[in-house]
Formats: structure tokens, sequence, C-alpha cells
């Protein structure tokens, strides 16, 4: 069902008159219109997969607000404390919006009173939390990032949908940089956020994603141009940033045919802090629940590789997520006929139940160069928005917000951004249609790339593809049936120990590169752990460092 258009100004003075039954307010400034203000109402209902969520081929226009819990990942098979949230389905029965300065003005601007609120994670203990996951679980190699929840709790007395939308309206009036902000009520709670980062979006045959890492936390003066620039020469954010890249790259590659391109980098300057980014673009029609079951969910707030992530995020965090790092996702059909989504990632957003309790979300990205008390430091960074509108300071005494210099566009830092990708494949920088035109120069042979619980798969089968082979990729635990009639056999990277041979991952890897490197098969061994493997059979050309060629593949 396709919604009905409507005057947004009367929409929302209906919804002011009586803020009860369900409704969302959304400012899309990036994906709808700069200035306005979208207002949905429609009925919510529950729903445990997918598969369930309506779509139709109805007349243009949105039908269905979405909001998918962190759970859901178990429909990809991954791990998670599963606290059984289920996805909640609004059918956008009445749709409008109506200029932001005038919403401004209709919103209440009560007083929001609060008791006193603290993280349900101690700063002492988050930064204990951050030493284990750095010793235990990125130093033994189960993955390169990993991002670690915790929320600020605080109970907002006398509590109203009319308090809900006041500190709605201080976000919008104080937030600037948000991809989405947004109100949802859905008739019993009510999500409140101003999240930076889009998940990904279907327009026209086009699908963006947008990986945003690396955190410039601003001092109490406000950004200066050599804390930018400190902050953009800075290894371990420039690492956090290709590592989430490399993680959405893979999903773009399972999405659309010829895989993403990446464009960028991008400085996101927001009021309390600035971020890095950059946009991958890719082309397909997928059906837009496989979409967000293929990118369930961002590796900027779970980890990579994400398998893994999900398996080391459930031994650190004692409860479930709720909808922390899901999806606010606005389905609809567009002016040709074909499906359109438009999703941001929830973070930097409160959930608020009938009784004022409110919890706020937050976490830092953890790799082997994290600082504890720096990781600290950036969880009250992130929560700092919310924390404002709410009245209250983050961490220490940081005054108000100083006037921001626009920096993103000064040539110093244009100049340090545009270095970050010298170091980077041009594979991936170029027009997937223009790299497979010019390297299909092993059209006719075929590849077999063996997964082990890495997703980078997906990446080398693209540019496999490109080069003109026929590829397949295998799951590990059947790979050694399929090693015969290939020409080229990839075995692929995945976290483990290659000398735990408890572990029957490795046990089967080490099977395979015996019998390959006991013919005369074509092998190649991605990352240490398979070059291990491969190099504990028979001598191998290696490499030490890290495969960024100057030239595609």
């Amino acid at each position: 069902m396709t919604a009905k258009h409507t005057d947004g100004g009367l929409l929302l003075h209906d919804l002011l008159s009586r803020p009860s039954p369900p409704f969302a307010l959304l400012h899309r400034p990036e994906s709808g219109a700069k200035d306005r203000l979208e207002v949905i109402t429609g009925p919510v209902r529950e729903v445990r997969s997918l598969a369930e969520i309506p779509v139709d081929d109805g007349q243009p226009g949105h039908q269905t607000l979405v909001m998918l819990p962190y759970r859901q990942l178990t429909e990809r098979g991954f791990a998670c404390q599963d606290d059984a949230a289920p996805i909640l389905a609004m059918t956008i029965a009445q749709y409008g919006d109506v200029d932001l300065a005038e919403a401004a003005g209709m919103l209440p601007d009560s007083k929001i009173e609060r008791q006193s609120g603290a993280f349900d994670i101690g700063d002492e203990e988050y930064a204990e939390i951050v030493r284990r996951v750095i010793a235990d679980e990125v130093g033994t190699g189960a993955g390169s990032n990993f991002v670690i929840k915790r929320s600020y709790v605080t109970v907002i007395p006398d509590y109203s949908v009319t308090t809900a939308l006041a500190l709605f309206r201080r976000l919008l009036a104080a937030e600037t940089g948000a991809y989405w902000t947004f109100l949802v009520h859905t008739g019993t709670r009510t999500f409140i956020g101003a999240t930076p980062e889009r998940h990904v979006s279907l327009e026209s045959g086009t699908v963006v994603m947008n990986p945003i890492s690396g955190t410039y936390r601003y001092p109490p003066e406000g950004p200066t141009l050599s804390g930018v620039l400190d902050f953009l020469a800075d290894p371990k954010e420039t690492d956090e940033l290709c590592m989430v890249v490399d993680e959405e790259l893979k999903m773009m590659a399972r999405v659309c045919p010829a895989g993403g391109q990446v464009v960028g980098p991008f400085l996101k300057q927001m009021t309390h802090l600035a971020h890095t980014e950059y946009l991958l673009t890719g082309t397909g029609t997928p059906d837009v629940r496989d979409v967000l079951r293929e990118t369930m969910f961002a590796p900027t707030v779970v980890g990579s590789p994400l398998e893994n992530a999900c398996r080391v995020v459930a031994r650190h965090e004692p409860h479930g997520r709720g909808y922390y790092s899901g999806v606010l996702g606005l389905i609809g059909v567009d002016s040709d006929g074909q499906s359109r989504l438009d999703s941001a990632i929830l973070i930097r957003t409160a959930q608020i139940d009938g009784g004022g309790r409110l919890s706020l979300g937050v976490g830092a990205t953890l790799v082997r160069h994290s600082v504890p008390a720096a990781e600290v430091a950036e969880t009250w960074s992130k929560a700092a928005g919310l924390l404002a509108a709410l009245g209250i300071e983050a961490g220490p005494a940081r005054g108000e917000p100083a006037e921001h210099r626009a920096l993103s566009g000064h040539p110093s830092v244009q100049a340090a951004l545009a270095a970050r990708n010298d170091r980077l494949a041009p594979f991936w920088l170029d027009d997937p249609r223009q790299r497979a035109a010019r390297m299909a120069q092993f059209a006719g042979r075929s590849a077999l790339v063996i997964d082990a619980e890495d997703t980078f798969t997906a990446m080398l089968a693209t540019q496999l593809r490109a080069l003109g082979l026929a590829v397949r990729i295998v799951p590990h635990d059947r790979c050694l049936s399929e090693l015969d009639p290939p020409d080229l056999v990839v075995l692929g990277p995945g976290p483990g120990d290659p000398e735990d041979l408890s572990e029957p991952k490795m046990v089967t890897l080490r099977q395979a590169a015996d019998r390959l490197l006991r013919g005369d098969k074509p092998l190649l061994a991605i990352c240490a752990v398979r070059i291990k493997i491969a190099e504990s059979k028979r001598d191998c050309p290696s490499l030490s460092t890290p495969m960024r060629p100057s030239t595609p593949l």
C-alpha cells in the first residue's frame, strides 16, 4: 500500500493535538529535502523475519518504515545475545512534509526534567573491557576491529510523548551533520536520534553505502585546522576507516554484480565531533529485503570480519543490544516503478519507554592501537548530542559547543584526505564498467574461492571476474569435494589460529592445502593464517607486507 499524501503542516498539527497513535518525524537532509520535515502516520506491527516486511509494487511513494533490531542478524546465522526484540514495521497510511522552520515553531519547547543518570558500564570497567578485547581478541587474530557497546541510562519524570517531542525539537536545532534526525513513536515506546551514518540506500538501481569511522573530538574551543590535520595523519584513525571500508565493500560485492566503487574520503563535521567517511556505490536491482539481509549489520558498529566480530561482541557484551546498531529504513517505490530504500544506522539514538526510562547506546571502535582512556572519551563524545538536548554535560566539562569552522573544504584538509588513497588499490576506485572492460585477459578460465568465514571472498570473486575468470565461492566445510575442476584455487582469509587443530575449519584447510600443493594446480593463499597453512606443507613464495598494489590486482 502506498501512503496517502497530505499537507504536512496539518498532519503535524493533528499529531500534536493527540500525540499517542504511532507516528514518525524524519529530517533527511542528504536523501530527502534539506529544509523539510517528513511527517508519517500508520499502524505498527511486530514481525519476526525480513521476508514478512510488507513490500509491494504499487504506486510511487513511501510504503513502510521499518526498524530492525540487532538480533535480526540471526537470520544470517551469526551469534548474538538474543533478546527477542522484534522487527517493527509501520505501514504508512499518511505522509506529508512541512518546512523545517515552521515545524520547529510548532513543536513543544517545554522544560525537560530528569533524574541523575549514568552509564550501565562505568568508565573504568569499560576501559578494562577495551584492554581485554585488544589482548584476547585483536591480539589473537580473532579480527581487526570490534565495537563494544555501553548505554547511558536515566529517567525523565512525568514523561509523555510531548516530552519526547520537546527533546526532538532541541536535537533538530542543535545537531549538525546528521544523515537522519528522527523521532519514531510506536505507541508504546519512542526512539529519538541524530545518526550520522547511512546504512544503505537503493534508488533507480543504484546502491550506496557510507562507511564512517575515525573520530576527532573537538576541544573546548572548537575544531582547529591543526587538530583536524593531526587527526587525518593518525595511523590508528586511518586504519579504522580502511577496515570498515573493506568490510562494506564485501557487502557491496554480494549485492551488486560488478561490486562497489569507492568515492572519497570526506570529512564529516558534526556539533561535538567529526568523522571521516567514504561513499561506496554500485548498480543492481535487488529486492530491498535482500539488500537489508546482506548488509546486516554495518562493521562500523560491530567489527570485522563481521561473522567472527559478532561472536566477539556476544562474548564481551552481557546483554542484547535491542535496536542499537540496527537499521531504520524507509521503503517505497520510485517514479520508474522500481523499489526504493533509504536507511540509517541506529546509533546516537535514545529509546524511551512509557515510564520515561531513557537508554542511549554508544560504542567505540577498538583496534590494536586503541588507548583505553581515549575509547572511553569517545563514547562520551558520541553521546554528547543527545545528552546536551537533555541538559546533561557529556563527560569532563566542555562548555557550550564553539562556533564551528567549516574545515572540510580547506585545501590542506582536502590534500590530507586525498593522500589516504595513495595506499589503496586503484581497482576499487575505478568505475566497475571500466575495470571489467579492460582486464578480461583470463576469459574461459575458472577459479574456486574457499570461504573461511570472511566474506572478503566476495571481493576476491569480483576481482577475479574482472579478469575474465568464471568464479565459484564455496564454504570451507564443503571445499574438499570441489578442488579438482577449477584452473585456480584461492584459500580465502578468515579468523582463527592455524596451529589449533581442535578447530575443524583449520583441519579442513590444512587438508585442502596439502592436496593442492601435492598437485600442480595454481594456489593462492590470502592472509597470514592461510599462508602459514600452505607454508607448513611446502616452501611457498609469500608477501610479508599487506597487498596494496599500485596497479589493479
